[in-house]
């Protein structure tokens, strides 16, 4: 029992040790001697790993040995980047990933069965869009899109991001009690089958609301993310890739038909396909940031020694704290320090489906699968928007780039991950071992 948990404390030292090593880099290169300013801080953020490792040890002591340190070792990386660019940044967010650990903590101690979620889906799933009602009434737009709502002192919360988990885990009971209907569908129109529309209705219906969130929001980022997450789900339910396809294309004609209406979008991709014709207007942002990835090279100059901030104390590349954190770190530790974070997400969703896989119910495998998928699309979206793959969104790096909303959600989500995980250790601990073989008697 306690073998996971040593792993996954032995993997956390090396983790904990380059981060500080990071964090000691960029501090001396800010002051071209050895500092040690930043440390009581990072061991403060390291208290925090430190005392949910503890609380995994007490509540799920069978979990994933290999989701926190992943973690963790993201965060590092971040905190040490946001140190790069501003330490007062640093300093806020390691605020929140204490906040963050608080909420880690609390999921343990007040969730110990995941599958009472389940039990009250289409609550969770109501108070997950009139989160996003919420946002669309009350909020405030920034940047052109309208996704925080200030809550005084110039403080701003993103609901979206909480809306996010709950809408997945009313996705996943509302999708483990309809598989079979989508999975088998009774007729067919046009050679293409078709599900009960009983069962067909809101999946229709959240695809029209993804659509409209992109609308209402000035949003595409996060409407690519919820559809993406629900083509997923549907897929993870089903095993029909033909759901993947068709959702797809009508996604598509959708998201054209806002190309032609939306203004915001129109410009956003157009600054993706030609960004060189309008290098410090529309495709500033975007030409900046292929600018600093060739800069990186290779190896990169090393943390803190990469062209991030000018001598006035701003950005070379606007919002870079957020939408562009990856460009920062590629700029500094070059091509390869940029695969080794591909690679830290990768094995993040790897360990997510592989607990997907490992759970013995359908509620499980959907709510880890459809929790992994925020995490992996959403890491995709904003990566391949930075190095001009897909246009740019505004999504954020999950657990790197600087907001409170985005890591708070993301540490409640994977401590949802590793209950999943500890209940379908445990349950699989308690199965009966199967009867031995009969072995025929030796013939004389």
């Amino acid at each position: 029992m306690t073998g996971r948990r040593t792993l996954e404390l032995g993997v956390l030292a090396p983790a904990a040790v380059l981060g500080l090593l990071g964090l000691a880099s960029v501090a001396s290169a800010r002051a071209d001697a050895f500092e040690t300013g930043p440390l009581p801080g990072a061991i403060a953020v390291l208290f925090v790993f430190l005392a949910m490792h503890i609380a995994l040890r007490l509540r799920a002591p069978l979990a994933d040995p290999y989701l926190l340190p992943i973690v963790g070792l993201l965060t590092a990386i971040g905190l040490v980047e946001l140190h790069r660019i501003d330490p007062a940044l640093a300093e806020d967010q390691a605020i929140w990933v204490a906040v963050g650990g608080a909420v880690f903590v609390g999921v343990l101690a007040l969730l110990p069965d995941h599958h009472l979620l389940e039990r009250y889906r289409y609550m969770i799933g109501l108070g997950g869009v009139l989160l996003l009602v919420a946002t669309m009434i009350f909020g405030t737009r920034i940047n052109g899109s309208k996704l925080w709502i200030e809550i005084g002192g110039g403080q701003t919360v993103q609901l979206g991001e909480v809306a996010k988990v709950m809408i997945v885990i009313f996705l996943a009971g509302y999708l483990r009690e309809k598989r079979e209907l989508l999975a088998i569908p009774t007729r067919r129109r046009m050679g293409i089958p078709v599900p009960p529309m009983s069962a067909l209705g809101p999946v229709l219906a959240f695809l029209a609301a993804a659509l409209l969130l992109v609308v209402v929001l000035n949003d595409f980022g996060s409407g690519l993310l919820f559809f993406g997450v629900f083509l997923a789900m549907v897929y993870i339910a089903t095993g029909r890739a033909w759901y993947v396809g068709i959702g797809a294309a009508l996604f598509a004609v959708g998201a054209l038909a806002i190309y032609l209406a939306v203004p915001r979008i129109e410009a956003r991709v157009d600054g993706w396909l030609t960004p060189f014709d309008d290098p410090q207007g529309q495709g500033f942002q975007l030409v900046q940031s292929l600018y600093a990835l060739a800069e990186g090279g290779i190896l990169g100059p090393g943390l803190g020694r990469g062209f991030l901030v000018t001598e006035q104390g701003t950005t070379v590349i606007p919002a870079l704290e957020t939408d562009f954190i990856f460009s920062a770190v590629a700029t500094e530790l070059g091509l390869v320090g940029g695969v080794a974070i591909l690679l830290g997400y990768l094995l993040l969703v790897q360990r997510g489906f592989a607990i997907a896989m490992d759970a013995n119910d359908g509620f499980s495998k959907l709510l880890a699968g459809g929790l992994t998928a925020v995490v992996g699309i959403q890491a995709f979206l904003i990566i391949g928007g930075v190095i001009r793959l897909i246009p740019l969104t505004g999504v954020t790096l999950p657990f790197m780039s600087y907001g409170g909303s985005s890591v708070v959600t993301n540490f409640g989500l994977v401590a949802i991950l590793l209950v999943v995980s500890h209940r379908a250790q445990a349950e699989r601990s308690r199965e009966p071992a199967p009867p031995p073989a009969e072995v025929e008697p030796a013939r004389e």
